[in-house]
Order: structure tokens, then sequence, then C-alpha cells
């Protein structure tokens, strides 16, 4: 098995910036990411494969070290022009552990810095971010909007939201990070507001 080829998994060329790296990774992984489909959904389990292939792409290309090392690795096997006895991985650098923790580590850290850009969250004491009143405002809307659609069609879902954005601008999440906060959302609600960043992000990553 050869060693993947993570700058076409983030979409980038190979002598791509940090910044550009970080931006494709924030892009990739908002479109990949498990729970933006219900979690029965057929398609959850490729999404998981993706958003892991993702993941590990970003944490090789993040850093300096790592990259220069996955590069050498690239370029060796393309001049013996002979396929390697074993795949390349996160694990070849010693990082050990869990590798969905590492995975949720990673990508919650991404997050929170991508809420920050919208607006939605906020530094805290310490390295904690915490999420702001309009986070649980979108939250709440789009809560509410969908089930007020369900119960009254248009008017319904224009009450609906309404109630959902005052509930959700006063929920207390005092003494956790914005990830923290996110985790314990229902799955539906984790699928809307990754549904909403994604749009945000695209929607910037165009207009560049």
């Amino acid at each position: 098995m050869s060693t993947p080829d993570y700058y076409k998994i983030l979409g980038i060329v190979q002598n791509a910036t940090q910044q550009q790296i970080r931006s494709a990774y924030k892009r990739e992984s908002l479109k990949s990411h498990p729970d933006r489909v219900p979690v029965d959904s057929p398609e959850r389990p490729e999404r998981t494969r993706k958003f892991q292939e993702i993941n590990d792409a970003y944490f090789t290309l993040s850093d300096p070290t790592r990259r220069r090392e996955y590069d050498a690795t690239r370029a060796a096997e393309e001049e013996a022009d002979v396929p390697p006895t074993g795949g390349f991985s996160w694990s070849d650098f010693g990082f050990g552990g869990n590798r969905d923790e590492r995975d949720n580590s990673q990508f919650g850290s991404v997050f929170e810095e991508m809420l920050r850009e919208e607006g939605l969250a906020e530094e805290g004491d310490g390295s904690r971010t915490g999420s702001t009143g309009r986070f649980w405002a979108l939250v709440g809307g789009v809560s509410g909007g969908a089930m007020g659609f369900i119960v009254g069609n248009f008017p319904g879902a224009l009450a609906g939201a309404v109630a959902g954005n005052r509930l959700g601008a006063v929920r207390d999440a005092k003494g956790k990070s914005v990830y923290e906060a996110f985790l314990d959302l229902p799955n539906t609600d984790r699928t809307r507001l990754l549904g909403e960043l994604a749009a945000k992000v695209f929607q910037s990553t165009m207009g560049r």
C-alpha cells in the first residue's frame, strides 16, 4: 500500500502555505463530517472514513517536521517507483492513543476557531473557548424553526424560530468549551449547526 496523497485529500498543491492547509482542512472537514447526516444514515460509515483521512492529512501537513518527513517518504517512493510494503499513517510519527479522540480534539480546536471567526464563540479563561448568545440563538433558531415547520408549515416555522432563538440565547453553558457544548447537543442540532457553519465557510472561501 503506497503513501496516501494528503495534498490531494485536502485539495491543495504540494507547495501550499500553512494558512492554505488550515483553510482547506476547515472546508473539507465540514464537508465530510459524519454529523452532517443522521446517525442511522447509510452514508455515515463512508463519511467517517473520509473524515479520518482528512484529519490524518491535516495532522501530518500542519506540522513542519511531520510534513518534511512525509514529503521525503513520498519522494523516495517516486524515485524507487516501487510501492512500499506498508502504508504511511499518523502512527508512524509515534502518536499513540485513541484515533477518534485525536480526530475529535483536532477538529474541536479548529471548530472553535471557526466559530470565533463567525462571532459565535469567544475566548474564555485560559485556553477555554466559551459559546456566545449568538451560538445558542442559532442553535435554538434552527431547532425551533424545524419543529415549527413540522407543526404548522411556514407560520409555525416562523413562530418556532423566534421561540427557539429566545430560548437558545439564554441557555447556560458556563464552564464548558464551545465544542463540549456542541457535543452535548442532539444529533439533529449538531447536523444543522454544521450545515450553517459550512455554508459560511464555503461562502468565505469562494469570496477570496
